[in-house]
């Protein structure tokens, strides 16, 4: 290998170790790490400004104390409770497909 055959090979490893470096150097989420602030939504003033001035945040049906319920229903979960008859929870899991429970059994001999 000559000279300049090697000095061409060694220039472009450098560039390339060079934008290597640069690429993966915009990975980082360091400058998210190292803020000067609490959070990263702090310096916000406008913003805690309108907020501060809200007269009333809450929806209207929040202050609606006339809440529909059914007694008799009411009444019987808690007799069911009283006397440890509860009915088990149906449809708790995550899925919309019913599945059969496997029942693991010993291996044949």
């Amino acid at each position: 290998m000559s000279r300049a055959t090697s000095s061409r090979s060694n220039a472009r490893g450098a560039i390339l170790a060079l934008a290597a470096t640069t690429l993966l150097g915009a990975c980082t989420d360091m400058y998210l790490d190292r803020r000067d602030t609490v959070s990263l939504a702090a310096g916000d003033a406008p913003a805690a400004n309108r907020v501060t001035h809200v007269i009333d945040p809450w929806p209207l049906r929040a202050g609606d104390r006339n809440i529909a319920f059914d007694g008799e229903r009411m009444a019987a979960a808690a007799e069911r409770y009283r006397t440890d008859k509860v009915k088990p929870p149906a449809g708790t899991g995550t899925s919309s497909v019913k599945y059969e429970p496997v029942l693991l059994s010993p291996p044949a001999k």
